[in-house]
This record gives C-alpha cells, structure tokens and sequence, in this order.
C-alpha cells in the first residue's frame, strides 16, 4: 500500500494505523517555534466506531488505505439505513447513518454516486462537490433583493438548512458545496 507523508493528510482521507483502519476527521499542523513541526489528528476507527486522537510527526508516513470505488445508484434511506445499487451488478449494499455522517444531507433517491470498499465491505461515499437541491421552506424573498450580505436560511429537500441570499424563494433550486455545506449559486 502506498505511504503518504503526515503533512500531506486530508480530511475524509482513510489511512491503516496498527493494521486497523481509520479515516481522518480532522486535523491541524503545528508548528512551535524552536521545535519539530507535527500534525495532530482525530480518527475514527472504520470498523469499531470509535475515536482516537493521534499526534504524528511531520516527518512520519503514514499507509493510505486502497479503496475499490464502485459507481453506485442510491436508492431509499429506512429506519435501517441507506440503500444502494450497484449499477453494472445490481447488487444492493447497506450503509448506516454512523458511516455516511453529514453526507445523508446530499443524497437524493436515484443519484449516482460513489461508494467506496475496503476489502470488500463499504466504508463511506464519494460525494461530488456541489449538489443541486430544491428549497422547501424559507422566508418569502424580498423585492428588489440583491446578493449582499444579508442571508436567510433555507430548508432544502434532503433536511439540510444553508444560508441562502433572500432572493431564494420557495422551489428553487440552490447549488451546494458537499465538503463545506454551504450555498454556492442559483441552479
């Protein structure tokens, strides 16, 4: 498996620490004065949930986890979790809330996407950056509004609230950014 140097980790990335897997939630480099740099970092660990923090040296290299990336369709969210169907098998895969975190908020019935495997079992999805969703409920927009700096929230289709300009109304669709969760355009 590749090494990647400490410095160079991203959040989401998902790295082997004492053959267990972790993804990275986040992480800071720090660098004191007079004394070696080094990245603190909070894991969660794949398979047993839990969390840990860990203080690398900026010199250290840390093993990158290889994924098997599969285009998948999602198709509903129960009380179970969220389906999905691979779209060259047809083989559908369970994903609980836990796994997936604040990407539940971008996921729409029959949007394809990706999900990535670790040894055969799914560990998390690849969003794309920007999502297109519909406003359902904000405060009417403003006549003669303009984009400045006054924002609103709105509720879109998937439960999520962004700030949005007060000339978003009700039914509009709004672009937004999956890795920020904030609103980028009109759609």
């Amino acid at each position: 498996m590749p090494s990647i140097q400490a410095t160079r980790l991203r959040r989401g990335m998902l790295i082997k620490l004492n053959d267990n897997l972790f993804r990275v939630l986040e992480l800071q480099h720090v660098t004191p004065g007079n004394k070696r740099g080094f990245v603190t970092s909070k894991l969660r660990n794949v398979r047993a949930g839990t969390l840990t923090d860990h203080k690398f040296s900026s010199g250290d290299f840390v093993e990158q986890a290889m994924l098997d990336a599969r285009q998948m369709q999602f198709l509903y969210a129960d009380g179970e979790g969220y389906h999905f169907m691979d779209t060259e098998t047809y083989e559908q895969t369970e994903l609980d809330a836990e796994t997936l975190g604040d990407s539940t908020n971008y996921l729409l019935p029959d949007a394809t996407i990706t999900v990535e495997f670790f040894e055969e079992a799914p560990v998390g999805i690849g969003l794309p950056l920007t999502v297109d969703l519909t406003v359902e409920e904000t405060a009417p927009a403003i006549k003669g509004a303009t984009a400045s700096a006054q924002l609103k929230p709105a509720r879109l289709e998937t439960g999520l609230v962004v700030q949005v300009p007060p000339f978003i109304a009700n039914g509009d669709k709004v672009r937004v950014n999956t890795e920020t969760g904030e609103y980028q355009a009109r759609a």
